[in-house]
C-alpha cells in the first residue's frame, strides 16, 4: 500500500528553501488538477501553488486525452507559475523543461532510468512512466502556466492505463514514497524553472540538456499530428523553439506538436 501523502511535510520540504513554492494544498480527491489551478489562476493566485490529488477523477492529457489516477496509486500534480518577464515566444519550452526536471528527480529519488519521449513523455525501457501538460491561462493578474504532471506509483500491471505504461512499483524502484518523490521532483523542477527565468529563459542550455534526455532522436518515427495526417521520418534534432526535427523523403520538418510513436528499424 503506498503511504497517503502528507501536506505538512510536504510543505516544510519545499517552502521558503530558495524556491519558486509558495503554497501546497493536498486534496483527497478531485476532478482535475489543472482544472482546479486554472481556476485559481483566474482567480488572481499568485505564483508558487502547488495542488496534489490523492485521487484524480478526470486527469487531462495531450490531445485532449483523459484519465483517471486510483487512489494512493500515483502522483497527480498542477503548480502555477508566472514567468511574466519571458516572451511568449519563449514558453513553449516550459513543457520541454519539466519533463527533463521530472526524469532527472525520478533519476534521483526513484533510481530508475528515466528518459524523455518528444515532447515530455517520460519513459523507462520504452514504456511511459510519466507524462506532462503545460496550459497557458489568462486571470486578472495575467498570463500563467498552469504545469501538470502525472507519475504512475505503486500500479500494478492489470491497472496500468495502456499496454505501453509502466509504474515505479513494477519496474522495482528502491522507493514508492510519493512525499519523497514529489519533493525530488518539484526541488528539481523549481531550480530548473528559476535558473531559466533569470536567464531571461535562453534556450541553448535548455536544449542541450534536454537533447541528452531524449530517446526520440535518431529514432524512426511516426508522428499523428493536429491536422489528422501522419508524418514519418528519422527524428534527427530539437530546434531553438522546442520543435522536433523530422527527415523525411522531402526534407526535414519542424514539428511543434503530435503524438510521437517510437518505430522498430526497417531490415
Amino acid at each position: 500500500m503506498v503511504a497517503d501523502l502528507d501536506g505538512d511535510r510536504l510543505a516544510r520540504a519545499l517552502l521558503g528553501q530558495g524556491q519558486p513554492w509558495t503554497r501546497v494544498q493536498v486534496v483527497p480527491s478531485t476532478g482535475s488538477t489543472n482544472a482546479d489551478v486554472a481556476d485559481a489562476v483566474r482567480a488572481g493566485a499568485a505564483e508558487g501553488l502547488v495542488l496534489v490529488a490523492n485521487h484524480q477523477r478526470a486527469g487531462r492529457g495531450r490531445l485532449g486525452r483523459t484519465w483517471e489516477t486510483p487512489a494512493g496509486s500515483g502522483l497527480a500534480v498542477s503548480v502555477l507559475l508566472r514567468p511574466d518577464a519571458v516572451a511568449a515566444a519563449r514558453w513553449p519550452w516550459l513543457p520541454l523543461l519539466t519533463g527533463v526536471a521530472l526524469a532527472e528527480g525520478l533519476r534521483r529519488s526513484a533510481g530508475v532510468a528515466a528518459e524523455l519521449k518528444w515532447p515530455n513523455d517520460v519513459l523507462v525501457a520504452g514504456r511511459k512512466l510519466a507524462g506532462v501538460l503545460v496550459e497557458r491561462v489568462d486571470g486578472p493578474s495575467g498570463p500563467a502556466a498552469v504545469v501538470g504532471f502525472g507519475v504512475n506509483v505503486g500500479l500494478a500491471v492489470a491497472d496500468l492505463p495502456a499496454p505501453q505504461a509502466t509504474s515505479l512499483a513494477i519496474l522495482e524502484a528502491p522507493t514508492l514514497d510519493r512525499g519523497e518523490l514529489l519533493t525530488a521532483v518539484l526541488i528539481e523542477l523549481g531550480e530548473r524553472y528559476l535558473a531559466w527565468r533569470a536567464a531571461g529563459a535562453a534556450t541553448e542550455p535548455l536544449r542541450e540538456t534536454y537533447v541528452g534526455r531524449c530517446a526520440t532522436l535518431g529514432q524512426p518515427v511516426s508522428v499523428q499530428l493536429p491536422d489528422g495526417s501522419t508524418l514519418r521520418g528519422q527524428a534527427t534534432g530539437i530546434d531553438g523553439s522546442g520543435r522536433l526535427l523530422v527527415s523525411t523523403r522531402t526534407g526535414v520538418q519542424a514539428v511543434g506538436a503530435g503524438d510521437v510513436l517510437h518505430l522498430l528499424p526497417g531490415p
